[in-house]
């Protein structure tokens, strides 16, 4: 099951069915089910509240997922800074819609073990985002 919950923030339009099928069908392309997946909108300073708290880190960011997938079931929390998505949107000069997109799928690929923390992960979370939003 997917959810979305808005943490004191509004809810972004998602086409959720869509989304939903989008999402069963990336992690079927890495060989997982999906099981429980939530995903928590919130405001770039509860972001960095989650992100210190658990992670110990003093930063912004986009996305934070936490991971409690088995073998073949993906299985997480997602936490995404809707203010960060939106900034980034206009870094990148791509629409709102389409960042948010890519950040959803960045949690999914994240919870299927990939990477992305040195120049060669990096690159390969960004091939397989693009590979994933062609997918939509």
């Amino acid at each position: 099951m997917i959810k979305y919950i808005a943490d004191s923030i509004e809810m972004p339009a998602l086409d959720e069915r869509k989304v939903n099928r989008w999402i069963k069908a990336v992690a079927a392309d890495y060989g997982f089910t999906v099981g429980n997946i939530n995903y928590i909108f919130c405001s770039d300073e509860r972001e960095l509240e989650v992100n210190r708290q658990f992670l110990g880190h003093d930063y912004y960011t986009d996305v934070i997922t936490f991971d409690y997938s088995t073998a073949s079931t993906l299985n997480g929390d997602i936490f995404i800074s809707l203010d960060t998505v939106r900034s980034n949107a206009e870094t990148v000069g791509c629409t709102f819609e389409r960042e948010l997109l890519r950040i959803l799928i960045h949690g999914v690929l994240h919870l299927t073990g990939q990477g992305d923390k040195t120049p060669e992960t990096k690159a390969q979370m960004t091939a397989k985002e693009e590979r994933a939003l062609q997918m939509f």
